[in-house]
């Protein structure tokens, strides 16, 4: 989930859709002739026959000199070396832009300097491409406004919905919040514009940094990751070679306990470590007893432990200093997942209580849209002895990078300064405070009915809580699916299903939702209840009862009707009065285990291509 870059790529998709084909060709010939004007211009001293956008010009001792007269003129070139400069076109690109970059390498420029040059060279693409009708019908701006609302309308979003999706903090992106990213200023800027051409993203870019360090505790913040798992990999990254500078080259052994996030043993693997897991008590917390065995065992090998806080199973555990003082006494370092920040933020801070690495997901607990997963902005935060080794530079040798770009996805990063900048101190830490009491609130309203599998002290969970739906499977054979499918007739967003513990429901109701909307959530699932216990009496079979039949589409209720309930509890299942909105699903249910092992490719086959 995390690493899909939806929003950006959304972005990208609606770029072609209105073009289209046609389009986006009169688009690339018109790019290509501006390369090819300026390669006509230039003359013998372009260094390669073939080209699209992008020019290489030889000019002997004689680049910083171009490439400071194209300043002076409003255009950054890249200096390649003393000895050579490029240019590169794209569609914002002008005849005006072509004749001031001729005279900046001192050509004399023609009348028709700036028309595009011929392209033939191009033209020989024999397949097509954009065949969809997504890309051939829109070609208005009042159809493609109804075909983005035709989308919109398939989603049950947060404008219709809560979306309590446990540990992904799916809270509300303000309009104010994600204008910013439309703005030339920050959409425009090249990843390596030069520092003076910046200043403004960079200004954004230093005060997320500080504000992380301090909402964290840690003294040091990448923004480089484009992931959560990507930050993860750098924090742990940055762990190995802080042993191996040490002379620890035996230090290769990840503790990880068996509730964490399935991406922390991947990220593992991948830096170069074991994993071996630690087991939890019944309660959820992790085991202290199989820890200290555990540490024993690998003492000389121990590089780190991977640690989500509060635990995956949305619990604060009191254990948690100790936990990382044992890793610390036998020479470990402490990786704390950030993917639970939304229980902490202005109340503890993870560099301060144990941890020495921690990945924060800018697209949960600040912001940034996680809607279909992204985008993703996964800042990596450390203390002072790993400093040294976060993600830096791509372009230098010795950077760690792990992204192509120094800032990763900068242009998303103003979301996130306008969320901080906004709340400020005092509203990070009521967001916090109020999102534990909406989790409390929803855990013990329902606990009746679903039992809350993992509590802390006092009977108290974190910004989340665990629906135990295992013992109601047993006795009536309706599923986590099932209340799922179900929970969209009746207008919600379904929570996190058999994560992290297979058959149960994992609640995270944000602090974005006000109490009427909790309190709508949890009359929904009381009243999926009640129909639970309509199956368990014989009312409705197994197999055949609105649970099961969930979701129920328009296009359901058209024909025969051959169920043993009606039409109106399918859809209506709290009356035609009730005052929420009706969500109409546009499909009904799929078997996405069965579409998980059978992959079908709807691509063309390889022969199309061939032809």
């Amino acid at each position: 989930i995390c690493p899909a870059l939806v929003l950006l790529a959304v972005v990208a998709a609606m770029n072609p859709t209105s073009p289209g084909a046609e389009g986006l060709g009169a688009i690339a010939r018109r790019v290509h002739g501006h390369a090819a004007a300026i390669a006509a211009g230039l003359d013998g001293a372009v260094v390669h026959d073939s080209f699209f956008d992008t020019v290489l010009a030889h000019v002997p001792g004689g680049a910083e000199a171009v490439v400071a007269k194209a300043k002076s003129r409003g255009i950054n070139l890249r200096l390649v070396d003393a000895d050579h400069v490029g240019i590169a076109c794209d569609e914002a690109t002008t005849g005006a832009h072509v004749a001031a970059v001729l005279e900046s390498f001192g050509t004399a420029v023609s009348s028709d300097a700036g028309t595009p040059a011929p392209v033939a060279a191009i033209e020989n693409r024999g397949s097509q491409f954009l065949n969809h009708p997504a890309f051939t019908k829109y070609r208005t701006e009042t159809a493609m406004l109804r075909y983005l609302r035709s989308l919109s309308d398939k989603d049950i979003a947060l404008d219709r919905s809560m979306i309590p999706l446990g540990s992904c903090t799916m809270k509300l992106n303000a309009t104010a919040e994600m204008e910013a990213i439309t703005w030339p200023g920050f959409a425009r800027v090249h990843p390596y514009a030069p520092v003076e051409d910046a200043p403004g993203l960079l200004k954004v870019i230093a005060d997320l940094e500080r504000w992380l360090s301090d909402i964290t505790g840690y003294d040091s913040v990448s923004l480089q990751p484009n992931a959560g798992s990507q930050g993860e990999y750098a924090g742990l990254l940055a762990i190995r070679r802080y042993h191996l500078d040490r002379g620890d080259t035996h230090r290769d052994t990840c503790l990880i306990p068996s509730s964490a996030h399935g991406t922390n043993a991947a990220s593992a693997a991948m830096a170069g470590l074991r994993v071996e897991v630690v087991k939890c008590r019944a309660n959820g917390d992790v085991d202290l007893d199989d820890l200290r065995a555990k540490i024993a065992d690998h003492a000389d090998r121990l590089a780190c432990i991977m640690i989500t806080y509060p635990s995956t199973h949305g619990v604060y555990e009191h254990e948690i200093a100790e936990l990382c003082a044992l890793v610390h006494d036998a020479g470990g370092q402490v990786y704390v997942d950030g993917a639970n920040l939304n229980a902490l933020v202005g109340l503890a801070r993870p560099g301060r209580f144990g941890g020495d690495v921690s990945h924060l997901n800018l697209h949960k607990t600040f912001c940034i849209p996680h809607g279909g997963g992204g985008p993703g902005v996964g800042p990596v935060a450390v203390r002072a002895h790993l400093a040294r080794y976060l993600p830096g530079d791509p372009l230098e040798a010795s950077s760690h990078a792990v992204s192509a770009a120094k800032y990763g996805s900068a242009s998303i990063l103003p979301i996130t300064w306008a969320y901080i900048r906004m709340m400020g101190a005092d509203g990070l830490r009521r967001a916090t405070l109020s999102a534990i009491a909406s989790a409390n609130y929803i855990a013990r309203r329902l606990d009746e009915y679903f039992p809350v599998l993992y509590t802390g002290e006092h009977g108290m969970v974190a910004h989340e809580c665990i629906l135990d739906l295992r013992e109601i499977t047993k006795q009536t054979g309706v599923t986590v699916d099932d209340v799922a499918k179900r929970l969209a007739d009746y207008g919600f967003h379904a929570p996190t299903m058999s994560f992290p513990v297979a058959g149960t429901l994992m609640v995270e109701p944000t602090e974005s939702e006000n109490l009427a909307e909790l309190d709508d959530f949890i009359e929904a699932m009381i009243a999926i209840r009640a129909e639970i216990d309509q199956v368990a009496a014989g009312v409705w079979p197994v197999t055949d009862n609105p649970l099961r039949g969930a979701p129920h589409t328009a296009a359901s209720l058209v024909g025969d009707w051959e169920h043993p309930y009606s039409r109106e509890v399918a859809v209506y299942p709290r009356g035609l009065g009730h005052a929420r909105a009706k969500v109409w699903p546009p499909v009904r249910r799929i078997d996405g285990a069965y579409g998980d092992r059978n992959l079908v490719c709807a691509c063309p086959p390889l022969e199309a291509y061939a032809d």
